[in-house]
């Protein structure tokens, strides 16, 4: 996620702890899809597709963090 914006990322991990809640948060959910898709931790369908909507909701706010850090520089 944001590889491509990693300095930045790194930055606002340690100065901002908004982003590193909802980053650590986004982690989570990841590492909960991962297993329910590779069959560790068997979910239901509607379960699964809610905890991706909630993953992307956060790498959402996760980016519109960035750019308004990226806009204030």
């Amino acid at each position: 996620m944001f590889e491509n914006h990693r300095e930045q990322m790194e930055v606002l991990l340690k100065e901002n702890e908004e982003f590193r809640r909802l980053y650590n948060h986004h982690q989570q959910l990841e590492k909960r899809v991962i297993a329910a898709e590779n069959g560790t931790a068997p979910m239901e369908d509607l379960a699964l597709n809610q905890l991706k909507r909630e993953k992307l909701k956060t790498k959402d706010h996760l980016t519109r963090l960035m750019e308004q850090h990226q806009a204030a520089a």
